[in-house]
């Protein structure tokens, strides 16, 4: 942006106009659950369920976008949030900071950390004034943890038989550090496609991204040296430079009384992250300022957590403990990818400009032995049973 701003002085072409906008939630869930914590993301620390029965942090945040429109051609922008983080604090995280060039009417490019289109909400997600529900689907959006990219994108608009069109292009990387772990995307390519006829919208996005995940080390380094398949298991569940690639298609239709949306997409990754299958759909009519809604989502996976491990049979009697201890860390591992469904209802009030209030009610059911979208997960936790968790939320846009 200071590069950005010198070139304009340069060109003599005056101050840039600055616009500043702030957005937030308020919000308080409760689950009487007590084996395992409810999470809206796997970047919180803690959640609702077992670590406390009511919790602020689930669904609230604040944030900030600042806006610098330099000429008819370049502009700026810097999005700043915060929300609960691993390390339990609020401290805020730049979610964007690009520069755009208005190369034509058409066509533009940008430079920076820019938001991956990989959903309908993808540049609104943080928004929830935005969206009608709590917050978006957690089988879908929380287990996603490369929202943003750090590179380069091309968008060019189109116009087809009164079909407004987008195609964008993007390529960079991503890199995040965690408390215990460090998540690497390089060489991060694809695309997004998006239409637009009257109310109805669509999007298909496509990503491929060649992916480290320093977790698990230890395991993967100890089952190596258990000969030929301690090796094959290392090999075929650590997260290494393994290419992961993605595919979502979502669409949208409200004409104004109500509207009825809906997202799915394939993940897909030679590692323990393996390959699974996420969806939502949700419906609801507008009385006025009030809105009921329904919704289900749903998560599936290839599921892996009935891998035997080592064979210990194969195996020397004294090693034979240490083996079956790391097959118990390796299945710990495995259950940790969500398999999970839920059921939504709920309701928004817009009860006056630019604030709304929303009660959810969710029953959340993870399945297949996964601990799905819950973390902090006690012995005692049993998947196959339903969980049950309100929210209210207070959404504000200023």
């Amino acid at each position: 942006m200071t590069l950005a701003l010198s070139v304009h002085a340069e060109d003599g072409a005056g101050s840039p106009n600055w616009s500043l906008r702030g957005f937030g939630s308020a919000g308080v869930a409760y689950s009487n659950h007590d084996d395992a914590d409810y999470t809206s993301s796997i970047l919180k620390a803690n959640g609702v369920g077992y670590s406390r029965h009511w919790s602020t942090a689930l669904d609230s945040r604040l944030g900030a976008q600042l806006t610098a429109t330099l000429d008819a051609r370049w502009s700026a922008v810097v999005q700043v949030v915060a929300e609960q983080r691993l390390d339990n604090s609020f401290s805020p995280s730049v979610e964007w900071a690009n520069i755009k060039y208005q190369a034509s009417p058409d066509l533009s490019l940008r430079f920076g950390r820019i938001a991956l289109p990989m959903f309908l909400a993808a540049d609104y997600r943080r928004i929830g004034y935005a969206y009608p529900w709590a917050r978006t689907p957690v089988e879908v959006y929380g287990a996603v943890t490369l929202t943003s990219s750090d590179g380069v994108d091309a968008s060019y608009r189109w116009n087809l038989f009164g079909v407004k069109n987008v195609t964008q292009v993007f390529y960079g990387g991503s890199v995040m550090h965690l408390p215990t772990t460090r998540v690497d995307a390089r060489k991060l390519a694809g695309f997004s496609h998006s239409i637009e006829y009257r109310a109805a919208s669509a999007r298909i996005s496509m990503l491929s991204t060649e992916m480290t995940v320093d977790m698990g080390g230890a395991l993967f380094d100890t089952l190596r040296q258990f000969g030929p398949q301690g090796a094959a298991l290392a090999e075929r569940y650590q997260v290494d430079h393994k290419r992961a690639t993605e595919i979502r298609v979502g669409a949208s239709y409200d004409p104004g009384n109500w509207f009825a949306m809906g997202e799915m997409g394939t993940f897909r990754s030679r590692s323990f992250l393996g390959r699974s299958t996420s969806l939502y759909a949700s419906t609801g009519y507008r009385f006025g300022n009030f809105t009921p809604y329904l919704g289900y989502a749903r998560v599936r996976a290839a599921s892996s957590a009935d891998e035997p491990g080592l064979d210990l049979a194969r195996l020397p009697p004294a090693a034979a403990p240490t083996a079956a201890m790391l097959n118990g860390y390796l299945g710990e591992v495995l259950s940790t990818i969500p398999i999970q469904r839920t059921v939504s209802i709920g309701a928004r009030w817009d009860f006056v400009p630019d604030f709304a209030l929303k009660l959810q009610f969710d029953r959340v059911k993870p399945l297949a032995g996964s601990h799905g979208s819950f973390m902090h997960v006690q012995p005692s936790f049993r998947s196959g049973r339903s969980i049950d968790v309100a929210s209210v939320v207070l959404d504000f846009v200023f």
